[in-house]
């Protein structure tokens, strides 16, 4: 495997503006071949799809790239494959879609783990039934999600098994093979939220043995679009049509208006990123995000163990949860110094990092808020060893 994190840092442009970019939780900077495809395509004559004419069938080839770029990525049939702007909106549409025949007793399964993305709409739709919502709660010592506690969180009547690859938050990365055996056995829908952990591992839908899964481009460096990808795009069809086109089929069924062509085009574009980070690899798309995207995993665990060990050696930080499995997001407190304050004292040696003091979400149920907060750097692929020592160098001088 070859990943060279100087090779990559080649590929984006933002990075000259000399900040030390730990930001990546909020979606990674944009490599140039992005940038160049969603320019590109907003020169092109591109129209609406259906049309006899070039810059009708240029649209139409757009949508279909995009379609089998993301089933690339999650390794699903391209006809499963629903496009939309953010995964917010796409988890929302289908809440809609699937609790609409929900009846009071149902009930629906849901985790503290979560992003409010893939929370809120499922509570909404449940209240609107009348259906019970439990939760998977967070071990507080490590921020893991038990899996074990399924067992009685999923019965007969749950309708919907709701939880995240890896929580953007924290890190952590639950045990998804148990959950959606637990499921399956229940007879539950199974929808999972790959948004953070897509950037930072191989994704097989089967395998995790998900129906659903979500991705957001913007999160490894593509434009604010997103994907829902099925199983089974059979499903699609069984499911009440959000469309404004009373002859939309397949995925369009789930599409509510036309498509951005430009950004799917910059999707594309980020897919072969994705592809393309270790330039050793060989074969087929598919098979070449499982190369880079597991070069990739290598390289950010040696990095992030690293930055965890440096910051637990000081007396004053402490790293929050110790998953055994993870995405490279870290988030800590600091003894007697808000977040608000530490990000600032970090944007004062030109460090990117967030301050995440909200009264929801995975740090309300850990209760970081009555310390002050918490402050949330991420890696990304073009972060280095020397970026992660200006951050340790930066935190040691907080000493309050």
């Amino acid at each position: 495997m070859a990943f060279d994190v100087a090779r990559i840092r080649g590929l984006f442009p933002a990075l000259g503006d000399g900040w030390v970019h730990l930001d990546s939780p909020a979606g990674m900077q944009v490599p140039e071949q992005v940038a160049t495809a969603v320019s590109t395509a907003l020169r092109a004559p591109v129209s609406g799809p259906g049309g006899v004419f070039p810059a009708s069938q240029r649209a139409e080839a757009i949508v279909d790239a995009a379609r089998r770029a993301v089933a690339d990525l999650v390794g699903c049939d391209p006809a499963g494959v629903v496009l939309g702007p953010n995964t917010a909106v796409l988890l929302a549409r289908l809440a809609e879609a699937l609790g609409e025949r929900w009846l009071i007793g149902d009930e629906v399964t849901l985790s503290r783990l979560d992003h409010q993305a893939n929370t809120a709409p499922w509570l909404r739709v449940a209240q609107r039934a009348g259906a019970t919502v439990r939760w998977a709660e967070i071990d507080i010592e490590t921020c893991e999600l038990p899996a074990w506690q399924y067992e009685n969180l999923i019965s007969h009547r749950t309708k919907v098994v709701a939880v995240t690859a890896a929580s953007g938050a924290v890190g952590t990365r639950p045990d998804l093979n148990k959950i959606a055996d637990l499921s399956k056995a229940a007879g539950a829908f199974v929808v999972v939220d790959a948004s953070s952990a897509a950037p930072f591992v191989p994704i097989d839908i089967n395998t995790i043995g998900a129906d659903v899964v979500a991705v957001s481009a913007h999160a490894w460096g593509g434009p604010a679009v997103a994907a829902l990808a099925f199983a089974d795009p059979a499903v699609i069809d069984r499911l009440p049509a959000s469309s404004l086109d009373p002859r939309a089929f397949g995925p369009a069924r789930l599409e509510l208006g036309e498509n951005a062509h430009p950004l799917l085009a910059g999707l594309v574009a980020s897919v072969d990123y994705l592809a393309e980070l270790d330039d050793a690899a060989t074969g087929t798309r598919r098979e070449r995000l499982q190369t880079s995207l597991s070069s990739a995993k290598s390289y950010q665990a040696g990095l992030l163990s690293r930055l965890i060990g440096d910051l637990r050696g000081q007396r004053h930080v402490m790293v929050i949860g110790d998953a055994m499995r993870r995405i490279p997001t870290l988030a800590f407190t600091v003894a007697d110094v808000k977040a608000t304050e530490a990000v600032v004292h970090l944007a004062d040696h030109g460090i990117c990092a967030f301050a995440d003091d909200a009264p929801s979400g995975v740090f309300a149920a850990l209760g970081v808020g009555e310390v002050g907060g918490a402050v949330r750097v991420g890696l990304a692929h073009y972060t280095n060893s020397v970026e992660v020592d200006q951050l340790v160098e930066a935190v040691a001088s907080l000493r309050p």
